[in-house]
């Protein structure tokens, strides 16, 4: 029989995804988000009056019960070993319901944190361009005429105009003052004053 050629060795390439194989074992799937609802909701309960009271009441009677009964009904008797190891039991699954709350709300903290940041430089932003807008209004309305100012403007423009037709009206009765010349009232006759013809 004719040796079958051998197959060259297949080499890893980065450009072909690899084959997904099947694990025999499958791994526990759940839901991250229920979980972490779940440990929060434990973590708040864990962290009130009412647990404290009901993890009193159970002590305060399995102690009770374990030391007031007969020794033949007793299940747990001094020093109440199974009551210590149900108590651990307890604090051992508390423990990191409590930290993954802890770690959840932390979480929400950062994001909270950095929406406010956000929120905050935008808010910075907005601030400049609003004192960089008013800055520039009270430049442009710097410039502009106010009503205070035109009024103080045409005052002076009527006072200087008055002014002027006081001194116009003056030098025009000045003038006519020279030209009718002292003595001449409005009465006078001007045919006195021409000279006669000679030889008179």
């Amino acid at each position: 029989m004719a040796e079958r050629p051998e197959r060259p060795e297949r080499r890893e390439r980065l450009d072909t995804p690899r084959d997904n194989r099947r694990q025999l074992v499958r791994r526990p799937a759940y839901d991250s988000d229920s979980f972490g609802v779940f440990a929060e909701q434990f973590a708040r309960f864990m962290g009130t009056a009412t647990f404290l009271a009901y993890m009193t009441l159970f002590v305060v009677l399995w102690v009770g019960w374990n030391a007031l009964v007969p020794s033949s009904a007793q299940w747990d008797g001094y020093p109440f070993i199974f009551l210590t190891l149900m108590l651990s039991l307890q604090a051992s699954y508390a423990a990191p319901l409590i930290l993954l709350a802890q770690n959840r709300q932390e979480q929400r903290d950062k994001v909270i944190n950095e929406q406010d940041r956000q929120a905050n430089a935008r808010a910075h932003a907005d601030m400049e361009f609003l004192a960089r807008e008013v800055a520039s209004l009270r430049m442009a309305v710097g410039e502009v005429a106010t009503r205070d100012y035109v009024r103080s403007e045409l005052r002076s423009l009527l006072a200087e105009l008055d002014e002027r037709t006081t001194e116009t009206a003056r030098a025009v009765a000045r003038e006519a003052a020279r030209e009718v010349g002292p003595g001449r009232g409005p009465g006078h006759d001007d045919a006195a004053d021409r000279p006669g013809p000679p030889g008179t």
